[in-house]
């Protein structure tokens, strides 16, 4: 900001103008440094207090330009504070009212209860993406922290009005990523209640928290201490496929990614077998399941046929994924 630039500047000067000051003193009149120093703050300061020693007219030249120096800067210091203060007061206000604005814009989009480190996690997923998302924090600090990355909105999620505002009637799922169980068993209560076609995924710190989730209404529950748990074993008993999934999933060393395709009715795949689709052969790309109704079908066979509506469950570039979803679509 230009106004806090412009501060520095003005403190150097009024520094450098306290060490001319210091030394103009200590050489034209004798001084000791310390009467020197306090001259030169009472003067530029309008204190008015007497002169600590009488001046000789050159001294009295030189403490005119101290005066004239001082108050000038002090003066325009002033100023640009006010300028300071008024320009951030400015764009925190301009600043809410766009956020309000896009946040207003929102439809099929995402909301995160909670901007601890698994709702910034699942921020930074579907900021990658990238997918419309929206995050409440209550905490007013912790959401200035991160409004200037991501849309934030300051409020307790438990409210419905604070639901309403962030649009849970247009958005497409919501994850209750607070710290407590309570608190997030109340969000999936107050959500499923507002929008009964919502995706919710719940955190869980305890392991009987779950069923109640699920019973409130969460579609899935995540446990991180579950899941670390899981990843500390299995990184002991298969190291290598744990580091295939990190490749895959995280962006670990090669430049791969899992992704899920929608089939449309009119695209290009509908119909065809996985051999015809060429999917492998012209695109790159590994399609490790098809998701159905009936369920999951793991690696399909090259005559299995891709009919529309399922989800191809791919493995390749992300580049080469964007592409096949197009194509897919």
């Amino acid at each position: 900001m230009k106004a806090i630039r412009n501060l520095r500047l003005i403190g150097a000067a009024l520094l450098l103008l306290l060490v001319v000051g210091m030394a103009g003193f200590h050489f034209l009149e004798g001084w000791p440094w310390f009467d020197g120093l306090y001259m030169v703050v009472t003067t530029i300061t309008t204190i008015g207090y007497k002169e600590v020693h009488p001046l000789s007219r050159g001294g009295q030249v030189f403490n005119l330009f101290v005066i004239l120096a001082g108050v000038s800067l002090l003066l325009v210091g002033i100023g640009t504070l006010n300028q300071a203060l008024l320009e951030f007061e400015l764009r925190n206000f301009f600043g809410r009212r766009k956020m309000e604005r896009e946040i207003g814009r929102l439809s099929d989009h995402y909301i995160i209860c909670g901007a601890g480190r698994v709702g910034r996690s699942a921020a930074r997923e579907l900021a990658r993406k990238p997918s419309p998302f929206v995050i409440i924090e209550q905490n007013e600090a912790k959401a200035g922290r991160y409004s200037g990355d991501w849309l934030m909105l300051i409020g307790d999620a438990t409210q419905e009005q604070t639901l309403h505002d962030a649009h849970i009637e247009r958005a497409r799922g919501l994850v209750a990523a607070t710290t407590t169980d309570a608190t997030n068993l109340y969000i999936v209560l107050t959500a499923r209640g507002l929008n009964p076609k919502l995706k919710i995924i719940a955190r869980a710190s305890e392991e009987d928290a779950e069923k109640h989730l699920l019973t409130a209404g969460a579609d899935s529950v995540v446990s991180p201490y579950h899941f670390a748990g899981q990843r500390i074993a299995q990184s002991f008993l298969r190291p290598h496929v744990v580091s295939f999934l990190d490749t895959a999933t995280t962006h670990l060393g090669m430049d791969l990614e899992i992704g899920q395709i929608s089939v449309g009715p009119g695209s290009a795949f509908a119909g065809k077998t996985i051999e015809a689709s060429r999917i492998r052969q012209e695109r790159g790309v590994i399609i490790l399941a098809i998701k159905r109704e009936q369920g999951m079908r793991f690696n399909p066979a090259p005559e299995d046929r891709i009919e529309p509506g399922d989800f191809l469950i791919a493995m390749g570039e992300p580049a080469q994924l964007r592409q096949l979803e197009l194509t897919a679509s």
